[in-house]
């Protein structure tokens, strides 16, 4: 066996995961128009079960303004809910642990996205370094409305139903994005939250919104099968943060104090433009079961959990590609580098079709 420390079993609350080999949530926007899972979901998911748990992709919480790429998934209707039971369902009967990731797009949707209605964020203050794509081809993003103080309950209790939807859908847990850029992540960090008042300014105002939802989401599902997602340095999206370090000390300890499952990290920045080392200021206030992730390689992730830095390493891209990454990790075969072009484009081409390896 190849990187043995990855292929013991590990608990991350009440989840007990036979490795420790995590699928991140991959937006791969194959849902249908109503935003509902298709069978097509059900085969890809089915296909990625021999992960130790697999992240589902992010997952609106609440309709009408946080839709971001057309076809991703929602978990506020009873279709969805009963197009992500089939894909639960699905990943069971082989074994696998599911969970949802719920989640706001904030100022990363886009009214052409949400039937005119303009998105919404701690602050009117537009992604300036990219633009969307929309129904009428790539458009600038636009400059959202920034939330009252009065909406934030609403926002909550968004997040709420959806967890709620998550429990009905068979999910084994739920994960609270708070992370890339959308609107959890927007209030987290000084960049894009420059409002004033209860959930601006310092970093326990800003931290706020995302202790308030994660609290609400606890009381749906008990601290022992939430998680939160984090990522302090990533600038995707136009974000950055003024004391990153500070910030995921300061989240890192508040997750700590409710005790939930597990706190998912990402570590770096997809652009190279953000660099520090929050992994460290993670595990110092985290006691609890640290998951990390963005660019490791297997040898990597095995040292990182050997060591006792990580619980277990999230793995995203080469998920994409190989359905049975974990089978190939074990056995030390090569991993398939997944075509960009088929992220986001609809069928099974660069979804469904990437083959096992014949000798796992």
């Amino acid at each position: 066996m190849h990187h043995p420390a990855l292929f013991t079993p590990v608990q991350l609350g009440s989840l007990v995961l036979a490795n420790r080999i995590v699928m991140a949530p991959l937006t791969r926007c194959r849902a249908d128009a109503q935003h509902v899972p298709t069978d097509l979901m059900v085969t890809y998911y089915s296909q990625r079960a021999s992960a130790g748990l697999i992240v589902a992709e992010a997952t609106m919480a609440i309709e009408g303004n946080s839709a971001f790429g057309g076809r991703e998934p929602g978990l506020y209707s009873v279709a969805q809910v009963d197009g992500w039971k089939k894909v639960t369902d699905a990943v069971h009967a082989k074994g696998g642990k599911i969970i949802a990731q719920i989640w706001h797009g904030g100022r990363a949707c886009h009214s052409l996205l949400n039937n005119g209605v303009q998105p919404v964020a701690p602050s009117p203050l537009r992604i300036t370094n990219d633009e969307t794509y929309t129904p009428q081809g790539k458009k600038p993003y636009e400059v959202p409305r920034e939330l009252r103080d009065d909406e934030l309950p609403g926002i909550v209790a968004g997040f709420v139903h959806a967890a709620e939807n998550a429990l009905a859908a068979g999910f084994d847990g739920v994960e609270v994005h708070g992370a890339n850029g959308y609107l959890l992540d927007e209030f987290l960090r000084d960049g894009s939250n420059q409002r004033s008042g209860p959930y601006g300014g310092p970093i326990e105002n800003r931290s706020r919104l995302l202790l308030e939802v994660v609290e609400a989401v606890i009381g749906v599902w008990g601290k022992d099968r939430v998680g939160v997602r984090i990522s302090p340095l990533n600038s995707y999206n136009d974000m950055k943060d003024s004391d990153p370090v500070a910030l995921t000390r300061y989240v890192a300890t508040e997750l700590d104090r409710r005790g939930i499952a597990f706190l998912d990290l990402m570590r770096g920045d997809f652009f190279g433009v953000q660099k520090a080392d929050v992994v460290s200021a993670a595990r110092a206030a985290f006691k609890g079961a640290l998951l990390c992730g963005m660019g490791y390689t297997p040898a990597e992730a095995d040292q990182t959990v050997a060591n006792g830095t990580a619980a277990a390493i999230v793995f995203g891209h080469h998920f994409v590609s190989n359905p049975d990454l974990a089978e190939r990790v074990r056995d030390g075969l090569a991993l398939v580098e997944p075509d960009s072009k088929t992220f986001y484009s609809p069928g099974t081409r660069g979804y469904t079709d990437y083959p096992r390896a014949t000798a796992s």
